[in-house]
């Protein structure tokens, strides 16, 4: 079985792509090859490819889209490219197009899961909650947010907790509001939840998920934002969370029924707050997840039992499995 992986990706979580790669080509039990998608949006391959993996970042590619790759020679394409391009069903719609099999969601869940505003109202449709919000697009008025400080100010269709921003009572939004609109023509506001727990399972399967043990997240810093996610040391996973048995049977089963009400394939990471009152919010799908050493996606499931070589077998054959 040949697999070819597809890392890097536009700025914004890059790195974080190339890092993953590094991780899953040296745990990947099947031949695997690389292709890198460097800034600029051009094609590296073969050793180019793999300078770009050792030097963590491509700045720019040799060969424009589509690029001379001899597709039909795999059996499976693994797309770890995180945020634009990659968790919105971009690359998912050109494996269509050429009718290979790939790993995680398909075009249509991963739109609505990159979409922060589509996904909530889905999911609050069907009775799963989500904290409230509301959301903007660039050029509209943006009139003051109906709920009170603290509360977070994200991009609709990012990753990795890019562009995202607390605004607190003393602040006002306009710079929070401005950063978000850099990255994206859709804002979404969200009311920050008091004396909040993040809590984290990891799901694996095609529509009907098994749900790994909860994790809990713990940091100094203000919110879970980038640097805190990507820097060892920065933030700490408590396997398992310290939670009632009863709370942590209700993550999972919360979280495998929006798994398969969003129709996702393969995997997700899913991300839910925890209020100072019991209160239990999902607050986002990743649906192709970080692999890099801080990762939680196969931390979570190495402590539920499964190794990393294993996790990526198994996603690999559930991509074949369709």
């Amino acid at each position: 079985m040949k697999v070819l992986l597809v890392a890097g990706g536009p700025p914004g979580e890059h790195e974080v792509s190339l890092s993953s790669a590094r991780g899953v080509l040296a745990a990947i039990p099947h031949p695997t090859e690389l292709v890198v998608i460097a800034k600029d949006s051009k094609w590296l391959l073969g050793n180019d490819a793999h300078r770009a993996l050792a030097a963590g970042v491509a700045e720019q590619g040799r060969h424009s889209f589509p690029p001379p790759v001899d597709w039909k020679s795999y059996d499976v394409v693994f797309p770890l490219l995180h945020g634009h391009l990659g968790e919105d069903g971009a690359i998912q719609g050109f494996l269509e197009l050429l009718q290979l099999p790939y790993v995680g969601a398909n075009v249509t869940s991963s739109a609505l899961c990159m979409d922060k505003d589509l996904c909530k109202h889905i999911l609050h449709h069907t009775g799963i909650p989500v904290v409230p919000w509301v959301a903007f697009y660039k050029g509209e008025p943006t009139p003051q947010p109906p709920f009170k400080p603290p509360y977070f100010v994200k991009p609709a269709n990012t990753g990795s907790s890019v562009g995202i921003s607390k605004v607190r009572a003393d602040q006002d939004a306009s710079q929070a509001l401005a950063e978000a609109f850099a990255w994206d023509n859709k804002v979404v506001v969200e009311q920050g939840v008091e004396g909040v727990r993040e809590l984290e399972v990891a799901l694996l399967g095609n529509i009907k998920a098994e749900a790994s043990l909860v994790g809990e997240i713990t940091y100094q810093s203000e919110f879970y934002d980038y640097e805190t996610k990507y820097t060892e040391g920065k933030a700490v996973l408590h396997l398992p969370a310290q939670i009632a048995p009863g709370l942590s049977e209700k993550l999972r089963a919360t979280a495998t029924a929006a798994y398969r009400i969003l129709g996702v394939r393969g995997m997700a990471r899913v991300d839910f707050f925890l209020s100072e009152k019991g209160e239990l919010y999902l607050n986002e799908f990743n649906t192709i997840p970080g692999f890099t050493p801080t990762s939680m996606y196969p931390k979570l499931w190495q402590a539920s039992g499964l190794s990393y070589p294993d996790l990526l077998d198994r996603l690999v054959r559930l991509a074949l499995e369709g």
